[in-house]
């Protein structure tokens, strides 16, 4: 009898994180998609909804608020550590997927939403279509995907060993959170459908 809960993922998941440990050079599921880790789940699309939204006072963790404006500076209320390398009008919000978070998670790693330093974690969504270019609806907000975000050592204890390189564009692609900039503002709250358009 299958007895996990809504959204967790199915046993194939836990039996793949064998072939290749987070330090590898290469994808751990190189030969599968996002999509065969959670079968039987619903299938992914280009419409999802929005879980949570984060911010913080400066740095992560970014803890789980009810509600957020969003304007082009970002979630309003939240503060980054390092302007060089996060926030501004090209990186206001960071995105990233529940299904990989949970995914993460059943390889052994102690992430949490918001964790990583990601304002919006949404589910739903074929993570694959996420790339930068693609438009996106959260609720009545429009948003631009704009890059994808490198991880730094201030994500560490999110990842077994400190190894945020597991979600890096570069050794990972298609698990790395991903920037956006904000063409129209308004209110966000969980549950607010995701839209690419």
């Amino acid at each position: 009898m299958d007895r996990r809960g809504p959204g967790e993922p199915g046993p194939r998941a836990a039996s793949l994180t064998s072939h290749a440990g987070c330090g590898s050079s290469r994808p751990l599921f190189s030969s599968m998609s996002t999509l065969d880790l959670f079968s039987p789940s619903p299938p992914l699309t280009a419409a999802g909804r929005v879980v949570s939204i984060h911010r913080s006072k400066e740095g992560v963790p970014k803890l789980a608020v009810p509600a957020a404006r969003i304007s082009v500076a970002g979630v309003e209320g939240d503060r980054q550590r390092n302007l060089r390398h996060h926030g501004g009008p090209d990186r206001a919000l960071c995105l990233y997927s529940l299904e990989l978070i949970e995914a993460l998670r059943a390889e052994g790693h102690p992430v949490e939403p918001g964790s990583m330093g990601e304002n919006v974690v949404i589910a739903g969504i074929d993570w694959r279509r996420m790339v930068p270019g693609a438009r996106v609806r959260l609720g009545m907000i429009g948003i631009e995907l704009t890059s994808f975000a490198h991880p730094c050592r201030n994500i560490r204890g999110s990842f077994v060993g400190g190894r945020v390189g597991r979600v890096s564009p570069e050794s990972h692609p298609g698990w790395s959170r991903v920037y956006a900039r904000v063409l129209s503002e308004g209110e966000l709250s969980p549950g607010d459908i995701v839209i690419l358009v």
